[in-house]
């Protein structure tokens, strides 16, 4: 056993560093596992490499104080590792909130991106048509009665496009800043359907869409925001009938299972590219589907639609999802069924 301090510390160093180079060894095989894991080998090293050193500096010789020093090691260990285990998992959750908050954060700046650059346009194609049409009225450049009709009238169309995609950015910002409050109340899905279905009925014709209605007898009743609700239903419909072709067929159904009321509204379209699904409900969002020759007369077009019915749905405490079926696609909104004990 070396007495001198030169000694010592080789005899320290040859003893302990090994051990360090294994546990380095280790962790880089463990690379790929559970920060747990991580952890309690981070943990371990240390002491294992002053045990180490410690054994070697005592010449193998196990004294009463080495005894004693191993036995104050051991009950650091134990309370060591487990605390490390227990840090380890309260680290890798944390991880991965951040990574969870930092994706979240990079999605919704895209999307803004996106939606700046989407209304940005659609904003200057209907003042750029509003403009030339007023300075062509202006100027005298127009002067037959029929031409001066037709110019008002689509620059009283231009005009209410317009003020949709006011609209739809006002109830986007609502929604985004948490802004949105909601009066709820009892309200029967089935009415509201068929209001939805008399209200987008002319525009489903005028495009040769069929539009139905299947509901079932018994009343289907929610907690919810009759005008919201009927906007997100109403968003389905004109979003289908955007991207069904002529002579095709859109459905809407409700009904209920596991305590919940489900709306359905199910087109014969193209169908949802896989690509796009998983952004389906982002703001600006409109995928590469041929729309129908009644797009035109479906509200605004900012491609908030979904994203604005997505933010509804929520604010009631439902949820909300898209996917395709054999011809066509469905889109389901799923609400917390309302029994005849919370209605009183």
């Amino acid at each position: 056993m070396p007495t001198d301090m030169p000694g010592l510390i080789g005899y320290a160093l040859a003893a302990s560093l090994p051990v360090v180079g294994l546990g380095a060894v280790l962790l880089r095989y463990l690379r790929n596992r559970t920060m747990t894991t991580s952890m309690a080998v981070l943990v371990l090293i240390p002491t294992l490499a002053t045990l180490s050193g410690v054994v070697a500096v005592s010449g193998l010789m196990f004294t009463a104080e080495f005894e004693r020093f191993a036995v104050v090691l051991g009950v650091v260990t134990a309370v060591t590792v487990p605390a490390a285990v227990l840090l380890g998992r309260a680290q890798a959750r944390t991880t991965v909130w951040e990574r969870e908050m930092l994706e979240q954060e990079r999605a919704a700046e895209r999307s803004r991106r996106e939606l700046v650059a989407w209304v940005s346009h659609d904003l200057r194609t209907p003042l750029a048509g509003i403009r030339a049409m007023a300075e062509a009225l202006a100027d005298g450049v127009v002067n037959n009665p029929a031409d001066i009709e037709r110019y008002a009238n689509q620059i009283v169309r231009e005009n209410t496009r317009l003020s949709a995609m006011v609209d739809d950015l006002f109830e986007m910002s609502k929604i985004n800043s948490g802004a949105l409050r909601l009066t709820l109340e009892p309200v029967d899905l089935r009415e509201l359907i068929d209001e939805v279905l008399a209200a987008n009925q002319p525009t489903a014709m005028r495009a040769r869409i069929t539009l139905a209605a299947n509901q079932p007898g018994d009343r289907i009743v929610v907690a919810g925001s009759d005008q919201a609700l009927s906007r997100v239903l109403t968003n389905l419909v004109a979003n289908a009938i955007a991207h069904t072709p002529p002579g095709g067929r859109i459905d809407i159904s409700t009904g209920t299972d596991d305590g919940h009321a489900w709306a359905r509204v199910e087109d014969t379209g193209p169908g949802i590219a896989p690509t796009d699904l998983p952004r389906i409900f982002e703001v600006a969002y409109r995928g590469t589907s041929a729309r129908s020759p009644a797009a035109a007369e479906l509200g605004s077009s900012s491609g908030m639609g979904l994203a604005i019915a997505a933010g509804l749905v929520e604010a009631h405490n439902g949820d909300i999802s898209a996917e395709n079926r054999e011809q066509g696609c469905r889109f389901q909104v799923r609400l917390p069924l309302l029994t005849a004990g919370d209605a009183n």
